[in-house]
């Protein structure tokens, strides 16, 4: 058996993210997106076929260096938006498991299609088909069509991009044309394939995570942190240090005395996390940060190599590599009018579903001092503030 990961695009959505790392690459809870997935099914496949374009250099890189000992081949997507042509060309003689990069799936889920005899497609029961790519199905319970958000409401499946195929899909891809939309099309090549062969449904039992939008950064974190069952502490807690729940600390990081913990979170090698500092749930930090005196955080990931200076504030965002925040910066998450938080993504007004969010502050930025923002801002690569500036 083979695996195929697809993971060419680009996904403008996680801007301003992906300027400067692929998507595959971003950390959720320690690891990049793309290495969650390749850890359930490395063992079960004789070789990991991974499709890219976008930034390709950082995730080969990436994966060489971390995973040598698995057999490992790439393939580049010649066009933009032709990401299901990819398997056209591919020679395989084997069974076939074939995911997006999107999202993170549970390893139980994985496993299960991985090892039947049957040919799958993760599915989950959703609320509103509308938004999905929904299955249809027949008496038999077998897959009849994949329909891209239907207008009616007529079955509830939706398509979660993790398949079982046998080596039949190559010659189907190859086979189907070019759609209106002027694309080689997922669906096309599955309505196709269960033509030929019985393809069932697999609903999840486990939960899985979906990384379109930046704040779901947190909301991925927040689920890995939730299910930790023990503190895993491998380096140094000083005198005084309060922990209420449960917690990882990596080697050479450093508690120091006076700081409060509550809730669970994760601080990774070499961090210094520095006296009276009081870090509060779900909160990820990674390689060699530092939050100095008086620093209050919650439900934040802190990216490698970024400092927080003393009497600083920030909840509910996301600060990534090199980051140098001057004293006293103070971020606001509420509106006034206590309604959802909307961002503009791809020139449309988003609505998060959330009423608390703060800032993404992307690499190499610095603020000086007495800095504050608004709620869901966004610093850009390299920005630089004056001291008393408010990011509106």
């Amino acid at each position: 058996m083979k695996a195929i990961i697809l993971a060419a695009w680009e996904w403008s959505r996680l801007r301003p993210l992906t300027n400067t790392i692929p998507k595959p690459l971003i950390k959720i809870f320690g690891k990049p997106i793309i290495e969650h997935n390749i850890e359930h099914i490395y063992k079960y496949v004789t070789e990991i076929i991974i499709v890219v374009k976008y930034k390709q250099e950082l995730i080969k890189e990436y994966l060489w260096f971390n995973y040598k000992w698995v057999k490992i081949t790439y393939k580049e997507q010649w066009a933009e938006k032709w990401t299901w042509s990819a398997l056209r060309w591919i020679e395989s003689w084997f069974d076939l498991i074939v995911l997006n990069w999107d999202s993170i799936f549970d390893k139980n889920d994985i496993e299960q299609i991985i090892k039947s005899n049957w040919y799958w497609l993760l599915v989950k029961k959703v609320e509103s088909p509308e938004k999905y790519w929904i299955i249809k199905l027949d008496l038999s319970w077998n897959v009849i069509n994949v329909i891209e958000k239907p207008k009616e409401n007529i079955w509830n499946l939706a398509n979660l991009w993790v398949y079982k195929f046998n080596e039949s899909i190559i010659e189907i891809a190859e086979s189907i044309k070019i759609s209106k939309r002027w694309e080689y099309e997922l669906t096309d090549a599955i309505n196709e394939f269960v033509k030929q062969f019985p393809f069932k449904p697999f609903e999840i039992e486990w939960e899985f995570i979906d990384i379109w939008y930046p704040w779901d950064i947190l909301t991925a974190n927040t689920h890995f942190l939730n299910n930790l069952s023990e503190s895993n502490i491998k380096w140094t807690i000083e005198e005084w240090v309060t922990i209420k729940w449960t917690i990882i600390l990596e080697e050479w990081a450093i508690l120091k005395s006076w700081t409060y913990i509550e809730w669970n979170a994760y601080i990774w090698k070499d961090s210094k996390i520095w006296p009276n500092t009081y870090i509060r749930w779900n909160t990820v930090i990674w390689n060699s940060c530092k939050l100095w005196n008086a620093v209050e955080v919650k439900n934040t990931s802190l990216w490698d190599n970024s400092n927080i200076a003393h009497l600083s504030y920030f909840w509910d965002s996301i600060i990534w590599n090199n980051v140098n925040i001057g004293c006293w910066f103070v971020t606001a998450n509420l509106r006034h009018d206590k309604t959802n938080i909307k961002v503009p993504i791809k020139w449309i007004l988003t609505d998060t579903g959330l009423y608390k969010l703060w800032i993404i502050i992307w690499d190499n930025c610095k603020t000086w001092i007495n800095s504050s923002s608004m709620p869901w801002r966004v610093l850009e690569n390299n920005t630089f503030t004056n001291p008393g500036t408010i990011i509106k």
